[in-house]
């Protein structure tokens, strides 16, 4: 897999993306992520990259022709154009299901706007689509796009150490993850469910699972839609509703 980010910033993703679990895949190979400077393909002595837009209002908008120079280098370099995706709060918001879809693929462009935004006859000649981090503004798109990379790059084989490591977080079945606990098993009085401290991993799995059920009920009901539930998880679920509460024990 390999990622490139087009930014005005790339120090700060460069910095981001070297560290921890993404770090160490870049090193070993695992994942490829290039970041690159839009002002490098600037047409002026100030390598100027943004303008006023057409019309009238406030901010600046980002250059067509920069972006465009840059995507054509890299398209020439690659010998194809890679699947792009400019990151907007217009897009479809990010999903763990289009995160596991995009992982798949050979190579990905992430384009971080500024400003107002970007040139829209830029995003008609090489988006194909946009994704929102979530339904609120933020100054630039590399926060999004460094989000985005991060999640793709963990579910690309050789970057985690077992794919069990992200098959029971949250969201990859459209569940919550259950609570987890480390030692000491008593903390402050707090106690570790005691069905953690049975050595049945049957009877442990099968706790971790309800517990997935009443969190995403409890906080996330939404995603329960999505979710591929069996005839049991859906007496379980029933029976929470009796109840009226999430079960930790």
């Amino acid at each position: 897999m390999r990622i490139d980010l087009l930014t005005l910033f790339p120090e700060m993703c460069e910095t981001v993306m070297a560290e921890s679990i993404i770090g160490r895949a870049r090193k070993k190979g695992a994942v490829q992520v290039c970041c690159h400077q839009i002002r490098d393909w600037a047409l002026d002595k100030h390598s100027t990259v943004d303008d006023s837009p057409f019309g009238g209002g406030k901010g600046m908008l980002l250059k067509a022709e920069p972006i465009a120079l840059c995507m054509d280098e890299l398209i020439a370099h690659l010998g194809k154009k890679p699947h792009t995706v400019y990151l907007s709060p217009q897009g479809k918001t990010l999903t763990q299901r289009r995160v596991c879809e995009l992982s798949e693929l050979d190579g990905l462009v992430l384009l971080c706007g500024h400003y107002e935004g970007v040139d829209e006859r830029v995003l008609e000649a090489y988006a194909d689509e946009e994704i929102s981090a979530g339904d609120y503004v933020v100054t630039g798109g590399e926060l999004p796009a460094l989000l985005l990379a991060d999640a793709v790059c963990r579910m690309v084989p050789g970057v985690l150490s077992d794919a069990e490591c992200y098959r029971e977080e949250s969201h990859f079945h459209s569940l919550l993850e259950y609570p987890q606990y480390t030692r000491p098993a008593d903390w402050r009085g707090r106690q570790v469910p005691e069905i953690l401290l049975s050595g049945d991993h049957g009877r442990v799995r099968r706790w971790r699972h309800e517990q997935s059920l009443a969190r995403t009920a409890s906080k996330r009901p939404e995603l329960l839609t999505a979710a591929e539930l069996t005839q049991e998880d859906r007496e379980f679920l029933h029976s929470l509703s009796k109840t009226g509460g999430e079960e930790t024990s």
